[in-house]
């Protein structure tokens, strides 16, 4: 039989922690790496493990590393604290863990709020590698969507596990505008250049691939609403890059010369 660690990473998360924690109570390990959360977040992981360790935020993927690496098991289940394994799956991981895996990694389908409902079951869904052996995986290093690579075979199981992070309009914009900021250093880093047609063009493919085609029609107007924030996403990520680019060649402040607050707002600015 292998043993497993499940892995979270928290901060301020009290709202979804329990119901995260629940649900993994059978694994032969639970960690949770927390930031130092100002709510009840450390008084419930204590209800459920002895294994909880503080550090401030590192970042998305050198945070998860470093929980990863604390583990005391190779295989590991990585989760957010918002995030909740269904009974089916659950089953599924304990029976795979007990014949022995024969991949390096899993991926597994997650099904997501939209904001008051949950997607329709046919909706296609997006698969995360999140059960992995850490000796062949670690965290890639990109900035906000960080997520575990792995050097071998990667095998797909086939229960769900559910994410509760998008619960209205708000947290969704908030997000997306939080993302996209994130992401403009990670395109200069590997030398992406902007072109502003792909605020034109780009977003409206991303409402047909995922209204249409991943079928978030069937999740009714939840569906339409996330199928235009996330096209939103895609502008903004490429207007923001592009904007970087124009700042960088005019300046951030237009007040004239002879403005009186001129000077300062361009040290603030620097």
């Amino acid at each position: 039989m292998t043993q497993l660690t499940v892995v979270i990473t928290t901060f301020n998360n009290a709202d979804t922690l329990r119901s995260c924690l629940e649900a993994v109570r059978w694994a032969d390990e639970i960690l949770v790496l927390d930031s130092h959360s100002t709510d009840a977040t450390r008084e419930i992981a204590a209800e459920f493990t002895d294994r909880i360790s503080q550090h401030h935020f590192l970042g998305y993927s050198q945070q998860k590393q470093m929980a990863i690496d604390l583990a005391a098991y190779d295989w590991v289940l990585l989760l957010d604290a918002d995030e909740v394994v269904s009974s089916a799956l659950q089953d599924e991981i304990r029976q795979l863990m007990q014949r022995g895996p024969t991949a390096d990694g899993y991926t597994l389908p997650r099904s997501e709020q939209l904001f008051w409902r949950m997607n329709h079951p046919s909706c296609r869904m997006n698969h995360f590698l999140r059960l992995f052996d850490r000796r062949k995986g670690c965290m890639n290093d990109v900035p906000v969507h960080a997520a575990p690579v792995v050097e071998g075979l990667v095998e797909q199981l086939h229960n769900v596990f559910y994410h509760f992070g998008e619960k209205d309009i708000d947290t969704k914009v908030h997000k997306i505008n939080w993302y996209s900021t994130g992401l403009v250093e990670d395109k200069l880093r590997r030398g992406k250049r902007a072109n502003p047609w792909s605020c034109v063009f780009y977003p409206p493919l991303v409402f047909v691939k995922t209204f249409l085609l991943k079928k978030n029609y069937r999740s009714g107007w939840a569906g339409f609403i996330g199928s235009v924030c996330m096209a939103f996403y895609a502008f903004l990520k490429y207007a923001k890059l592009f904007e970087h680019e124009q700042q960088q060649q005019y300046g951030t402040s237009l007040l004239p010369a002879e403005a009186p607050n001129r000077s300062a707002a361009l040290r603030k600015a620097a």
